[in-house]
């Protein structure tokens, strides 16, 4: 069954589904940039291991030029450890360490709960994608969106005057929906974890009742 909504759906925020979710989008963002950036690059899967009260595994994805072993991009979904607590503190010490360097960053926050990373220049938003090019800095790009929007298409910087690959995050997350089962074990009845605002729930509600899912 295809998502109701135009954009993310909140109910894969849901602290059940968000690991199986993240795990997927990785792997997916890296089976389309694969095929598109060879033989000049490599895209690989990462992980990071930190002890907070417990090991904590996160993986993100490297673009390496296959030459020289140099990493050109980083990309990284946001885990709800990412947005809180020591793990918050650990993150934005490696993104800090990123911006410091000669690494474009791409990072995916598609979780409402938390509080956002910091950024110069914010616009209130349920969701965003920051793309921060290494030549561009300090400036960088922000794609903010809300829950009853669709979600943007975002360009994946390289070396200057590459072209710049586009990922449709849409599609990706109904593909991720449709391969992890949840398009048919969501249950529509039920209120989003976490809760919406106002607002967003009473629209939710209208549009789950016009899809004839409540």
């Amino acid at each position: 069954m295809p998502s109701p909504f135009p954009g993310m759906n909140p109910y894969l925020e849901h602290p059940d589904r968000w690991s199986t979710v993240h795990n997927r989008f990785i792997v997916a963002i890296a089976d389309v940039l694969t095929p598109i950036l060879l033989p000049r690059y490599q895209v690989d899967i990462e992980k990071r291991i930190y002890q907070i009260q417990e090991e904590i595994r996160e993986a993100y994805l490297e673009i390496k030029e296959e030459i020289t072993g140099r990493v050109i991009t980083t990309i990284e979904i946001l885990s709800p450890t990412n947005k809180r607590g020591q793990g918050r503190q650990k993150y934005e010490e490696k993104r800090q360490r990123v911006l410091s360097s000669r690494t474009h960053l791409v990072e995916i926050d598609l979780l409402r709960l938390g509080e956002s990373l910091p950024m110069s220049e914010t616009t209130p938003s349920d969701y965003h994608v920051l793309i921060s090019r290494e030549f561009d800095r300090p400036s960088a790009d922000l794609y903010p969106f809300n829950l009853q929007d669709l979600m943007p298409s975002i360009p994946i910087p390289l070396q200057i005057g590459e072209p710049e690959p586009l990922i449709d995050l849409k599609q990706l997350i109904e593909d991720i929906t449709i391969r992890s089962g949840y398009a048919h074990f969501i249950n529509y009845d039920l209120d989003p974890i976490p809760t919406l605002s106002k607002s967003n729930q009473f629209w939710l509600d209208a549009l789950l009742k016009a899809a004839k899912l409540r």
